[in-house]
């Protein structure tokens, strides 16, 4: 007699696809065979139902003839078997979206040794990331600073290939250089051929008939290395610069990883940096403000005039142009920004009062 695949599931009769996928998912991850507390019986159970349901036919016929269904109609475990094959490096054209199972990867590919082929050969250097202090001038106008670093680098026995001087890099005898093998896999679903990568040679091919004394087939030993940087003219704090190349070795060879220098800028006692620009304040005395004059700004550049036109008021903002950082992707620098402070005395002299009074009676 037939099992009552709805209620397998835990779904209702009208069960949309989305609800049926959503429930086959939900109890096919909680009692797969391989996982702590799965069932295998249940397992199998859960495929049938949900291979039967899926297909519209079969679920036609299932609701038809309810009870009375023969299951051999609705599912085929060997069938079922081969379908699988698709994952974990077995090989099969059937494909999963077709089937309706859409993500089933993450299920099977605990069963499956995994899930996609994992693809072999020598691996890439590791990225190595740094932080370096840097003094303000040296971020607005740019400079070159020394990087000290101790990593992996390319073997200097070997040359990176990984074998002792003076011996052969030969064919990998487990693989015969196709860096694959084939294994036979004994499952709940009966036995499965599945392609991995060949663990003698990591799936290159090859391998050194002797391997390296000096960093035993890596190609890499861990060393020194010292060079100089070039930080560009506006780069701002807490920004990372990456180096291709200059981080640690691959084996054997292969491709370095990337270096990411991040910056760090030491305050400057004389400017502040607000984006590209360059904020200072200036205290005048209460006449150069009242009658105008010139007052001298130390910029980046160095000293410059800015001329105070009469009747300047504190908080007023001077704009020198291109006086400020250098733009680190286009052309020209920021502005230079001077705010203007007036001084007022706080016990101003008989004269200037009496002067401060006739103006008074000028302006009434």
């Amino acid at each position: 007699m037939s099992k009552d695949y709805y209620d397998i599931l835990g779904v209702s009769k009208g069960a949309s696809e989305a609800e049926l996928k959503a429930a086959y998912r939900k109890l096919a991850h909680k009692y797969h065979p391989d996982k702590q507390g799965g069932d295998e019986q249940k397992f199998k159970e859960i495929n049938e139902a949900y291979q039967v349901l899926s297909n519209t036919e079969k679920r036609a016929q299932y609701d038809q003839y309810g009870q009375a269904f023969d299951g051999s109609q609705g599912f085929n475990w060997q069938d079922f078997a081969r379908q699988a094959g698709n994952q974990g490096g077995f090989r099969t054209n059937v494909n999963f979206e077709d089937m309706g199972f859409g993500d089933i990867g993450d299920i099977f590919g605990d069963l499956f040794g995994g899930g996609r082929r994992r693809s072999g050969g020598r691996r890439r250097g590791n990225d190595v990331q740094v932080e370096i202090p840097v003094e303000f001038r040296e971020a607005v106008f740019g400079a070159d600073k020394p990087i000290n670093l101790y990593k992996k680098v390319t073997c200097s026995r070997c040359s990176g290939n990984g074998a002792e001087p003076g011996t052969k890099i030969e064919t990998c005898s487990t693989c015969g250089g196709s860096g694959q093998v084939e294994k036979v896999q004994t499952t709940i679903l009966g036995q499965m051929r599945a392609v991995g990568v060949c663990s003698n040679c990591q799936g290159e091919g090859k391998r050194p008939s002797e391997l390296c004394k000096q960093c035993g087939g890596q190609g890499s030993a861990k060393d020194h290395d010292s060079f100089k940087m070039k930080i560009p003219a506006g780069i701002g704090d807490g920004q990372t610069i990456r180096l291709v190349g200059r981080g640690e070795a691959g084996e054997r060879g292969a491709a370095a990883g990337d270096l990411f220098v991040t910056v760090k800028v030491k305050p400057d006692p004389d400017f502040e940096r607000v984006d590209d620009n360059i904020v200072t304040e200036k205290k005048i005395p209460y006449s150069t403000a009242v009658l105008g004059g010139k007052i001298d700004v130390t910029t980046l550049d160095g000293e410059v005039t800015l001329k105070i036109p009469a009747g300047t008021e504190s908080g007023k903002v001077f704009q020198m142009k291109e006086r400020g950082v250098p733009h680190i992707n286009k052309r020209g620098r920021g502005d230079h920004l001077v705010t203007i402070t007036v001084i007022v005395p706080a016990r101003p002299s008989n004269r200037l009062k009496k002067l401060l009074e006739e103006a008074a009676e000028e302006n009434s």
